[in-house]
């Protein structure tokens, strides 16, 4: 499926525009959104003259302009590739500017800004089998407007102060009650942070704990906004592969003997994206290295609350008891996505350093946003709210996996609770991810997901997300035209 150049949105009248224009704003719009990325090959001449409906000699035309304005690079006999606009062309010893300009791009280590600008541009959740966040229909608006509405009932002056670092002691202790369900124990007051996401979490941990240098250890596929906040500061990120029982315990073995991590950043409950969940024997083995090799362990449970009573997961904190451990949830995915409340449980002295760390970066964190989700979770109804998300979600899951291995990918694994399924498309998924992007669908590469940007067949879907039937026509006929092109 293609969007006919009359079609292109553009910033005045486009019937102004000649057939070249508009297809040169297309390539800059498309550039400037990160569907097409430093380093990509820009569809062929025949291509895009077949999907646009015009001339060969207009695709060359605006392809020559776009590498005028400092959008695309040309290679002879190769096509026109998407040029890395961060700086000028660095030229070797003994080399001349044109073979410079010849080589094949660098792509950057880490590069989220494609999903991160585009995810706001969906117009529904059905055409965003990519994003990370249920849609807003299965969420309980009432739930927010009822805990404001008994906000507003309260005095004003209890809005009018400055906070705490830690955050609102009464969601601390609300949290503490949680934690020792899930067998943790966490004083409230002395093991507990608010913070405004995990987001936040991971920032305050890689400022504190990562020095320039520093081996961190992530999932290979993991959530890939964390890559860019470590290597900021200087780490390195060393990627941990998964297998569809979970993370490669024997290679991580391998990798912390060689690297020596200060930390290792892990989902051990419905892995982002793979959908897998840590056993007692696996966790117990990272345990035991972690004491060995003396690192430091993140534990994201941000899809805990997804996860049903009696699921045959383990938490590291459980084992642990916050020793080595810092543990991590959020709100995000069963509230709201922009009520930024999360929280990090920890030994003493680490939320200590925590919450003076916050205080350094942002004092403290949003009181209103602590009081809402403090409502919510003690008037009682947060706990049915999330078993109907469970619900929902167990409802839509096989029938997206079947949607997916009818239109001819691969699941890596068939898991039985959460929000993702990790899928092999058998191309690119970058390209996928693009043409998905001319169909109107916000698509996830698996490139994104690795540490170090590896191209990848594999792609992340979001199974509440999935139910437009165009999606599954999309993904045959894209397939379809793929395998005959490589038959």
């Amino acid at each position: 499926m293609s969007v006919p150049l009359d079609q292109i949105p553009a910033p005045h009248d486009a019937a102004q525009l000649t057939l070249v224009d508009q297809l040169v704003q297309w390539g800059r719009r498309r550039i400037d959104e990160r569907v097409f990325r430093p380093g990509m090959r820009m569809p062929s001449i025949r291509k895009l003259a077949l999907d646009k409906g015009v001339s060969r000699f207009t695709v060359v035309e605006a392809y020559e302009r776009l590498v005028a304005h400092g959008y695309l690079d040309s290679r002879r006999g190769s096509g026109f590739y998407v040029r890395e606009r961060g700086g000028p062309t660095l030229v070797a010893k003994g080399e001349t500017p044109a073979a410079a300009t010849e080589r094949e791009p660098v792509q950057n280590a880490i590069d989220v800004v494609w999903l991160l600008r585009n995810m706001l541009h969906t117009s529904s959740p059905e055409k965003g089998p990519g994003l990370g966040y249920l849609p807003g229909r299965w969420l309980d608006g009432e739930l927010i407007t009822n805990a404001l509405r008994s906000l507003s009932r309260q005095s004003g002056a209890q809005m009018l102060g400055f906070g705490t670092p830690q955050g609102f002691l009464p969601l601390r202790q609300q949290l503490q009650t949680r934690l020792e369900e899930l067998e943790i124990g966490a004083s409230a007051a002395k093991q507990i942070v608010l913070v405004s996401g995990i987001t936040q979490a991971i920032d305050l941990i890689a400022r504190l704990y990562v020095k320039p240098g520093d081996a961190v250890i992530v999932g290979d596929p993991a959530w890939f906004q964390m890559f860019g906040r470590f290597a900021s500061q200087g780490a390195r990120l060393v990627g941990m592969p998964y297998t569809p029982d979970g993370p490669d315990l024997d290679a991580l073995e391998t990798l912390v003997a060689t690297w020596r991590p200060k930390m290792l950043i892990i989902n051990s409950v419905l892995q982002n994206p793979t959908g897998t969940s840590l056993t007692a024997a696996q966790a117990f083995r990272i345990l035991q290295m972690a004491q060995e090799y003396d690192f430091i362990v993140v534990e994201d449970d941000v899809y805990g609350d997804l996860c049903p009573a009696g699921f045959p997961a383990t938490r590291l904190a459980s084992l642990d008891q916050l020793k080595r451990v810092i543990f991590l949830g959020s709100f995000s995915k069963t509230l709201a996505a922009n009520l930024r409340v999360g929280y990090i449980a920890a030994a003493p002295d680490v939320a200590k350093a925590l919450a003076d760390q916050k205080m350094l970066v942002g004092m403290t964190s949003p009181e209103l946003n602590e009081r809402v989700v403090y409502k919510v979770l003690t008037e009682g109804h947060y706990r049915r709210h999330v078993e109907r998300l469970r619900a929902r979600l167990d409802g839509v899951r096989d029938k997206t996996a079947r949607m997916l291995e009818k239109t001819g990918l691969r699941l890596y694994a068939t898991p039985d609770a959460g929000m993702f399924l990790w899928a092999d498309a058998g191309v690119d998924s970058d390209g996928l991810a693009a043409a998905g992007h001319e169909a109107g669908f916000l698509l996830t590469p698996g490139s994104l997901f690795s540490p170090h940007q590896s191209p990848t067949t594999w792609m992340r879907f979001n199974v509440a997300n999935c139910g437009d039937p165009a999606l599954a026509e999309f993904l045959s006929n894209y397939l379809d035209k793929a395998a005959r092109r490589s038959a």
